[in-house]
């Protein structure tokens, strides 16, 4: 068995916190990801400290982060 380049690779994270959900849909149809990238969800997660959720970045506060670094 090989494992891929990309599979021994840790996550990234921006905080730490308990899974309290996962989209268990995904399973049978993967591809949902696909059709609806922002609209689908893989799990969701309650932030051990509520203040670390306020720097995560949604699209457009990421698009927008990148175009400032971009200068």
């Amino acid at each position: 068995m090989v494992e891929s380049v990309q599979g021994g690779r840790g996550h990234l994270r921006p905080g730490s916190g308990v899974v309290t959900a996962i989209n268990e849909a995904l399973g049978d149809a993967p591809q949902a990801i696909n059709a609806d990238a922002y609209g689908t969800w893989l799990f969701r997660l309650k932030p051990d400290d509520p203040r670390s959720s306020a720097r995560w970045l949604d699209a457009n506060g990421y698009a927008e982060q990148l175009a400032s670094e971009e200068h």
